[in-house]
């Protein structure tokens, strides 16, 4: 057996060299149903940690392991939920893969600091909607904040995934995080926008077609760092300081949901959070004491209307020419 799980960072599966041990991960991850996107990270953490200490996992100690998180703590700075994911790799990869279930506690996990996001005031918001930006780039922003779906989710959305129906109006994301289907919202302002944006941009593409095509292959949906771009360049563009990403508009869509009056079971459905308690930290970051009345699932509506720029004042007149005598 090689003693090597992974040599390095490797952005897919297929492209790795298969080893045994490799492929009984892969086969345990596939089999309770893991998502692409884990098994590539559970792997990716893996091979890093064979890597540092020059051999297979399956004969790293308890120490060894443990060692390495320091390292990944106290040496390279990672976060704690960065070293968690490779403490829930390790403990994946000795306990389901090798059946050593008894070596669990000696693979800690830490506790992770809970630190709430920061987020954006509905002046701020019109002001990063209103900012100059592409068509598509607008409306993939707008569609963030009005949905409140995950970058992924929002990336992969079809034409066909808009429902207009007066009876409907509603967004299907599917196989969402947890590969869950689920439907978001669609007010009245948001699907104008998307109308417009499919008559400018997509005119030519079916109802299967993707919302947001990749420019350089439109054959393939808008990858996650060009979704994510859209936002930093319009929140500079915005004047806006706040930390965070496009992650950011979720965090808007939730908690003016709540501070709208919008239930707490609600929101968590069109988050799509398997449980309340995740949904739940939304109370500590909603302002209390905003009320939006019929309005309060149309949230485009509620925000400011961005500041019109005045005309520029007309030329003065040309000096007259001198009279001749």
């Amino acid at each position: 057996m090689s003693r090597t799980l992974i040599l390095g960072a490797v952005p897919r599966i297929s492209e790795m060299t298969m080893t045994p041990l490799r492929q009984r991960m892969i086969d345990a991850m596939v089999l309770r149903g893991f998502a692409a996107r884990t098994q590539e990270t559970y792997l990716t953490a893996v091979g890093q940690l064979a890597r540092h200490h020059h051999r297979s996992p399956e004969l790293l100690s308890d120490e060894q392991i443990q060692g390495y998180l320091l390292h990944l703590l106290q040496e390279r700075h990672r976060s704690r939920s960065t070293v968690n994911i490779t403490a829930c790799a390790m403990r994946f990869l000795v306990c389901d893969v090798l059946g050593q279930a008894e070596r669990r506690p000696q693979i800690p996990l830490g506790h992770q600091p809970q630190r709430l996001p920061e987020v954006l005031s509905r002046a701020e918001l019109a002001a990063l909607l209103g900012a100059p930006m592409s068509m598509k780039a607008r409306t993939f922003l707008m569609t963030a904040y009005a949905s409140g779906l995950r970058l992924s989710e929002l990336c992969s959305l079809r034409g066909c995934d808009i429902d207009s129906a007066p009876d409907r109006m509603c967004i299907r994301v599917v196989q969402g995080k947890g590969g869950q289907d689920r439907y978001s919202l669609l007010d009245a302002g948001l699907l104008a926008q998307l109308r417009l944006y499919w008559r400018t941009c997509r005119s030519h593409a079916d109802g299967a077609g993707w919302l947001f095509p990749a420019r350089a292959n439109p054959s393939r949906h808008l990858d996650s760092a060009s979704g994510q771009r859209y936002y930093y360049v319009a929140r500079d563009a915005a004047g806006i300081t706040k930390l965070g990403g496009i992650h950011t508009l979720r965090h808007c869509f939730a908690t003016h949901l709540l501070e709208a009056g919008v239930d707490l079971h609600s929101i968590s459905k069109l988050l799509g959070h398997a449980q309340l308690s995740t949904t739940s930290r939304y109370l500590r970051m909603a302002r209390p004491g905003h009320s939006a009345g019929d309005s309060a699932l149309a949230l485009l509506s509620q925000l400011p209307k961005p500041p019109q720029l005045s005309p520029p004042p007309p030329p003065p007149p040309p000096p007259s020419a001198p009279a001749r005598h």
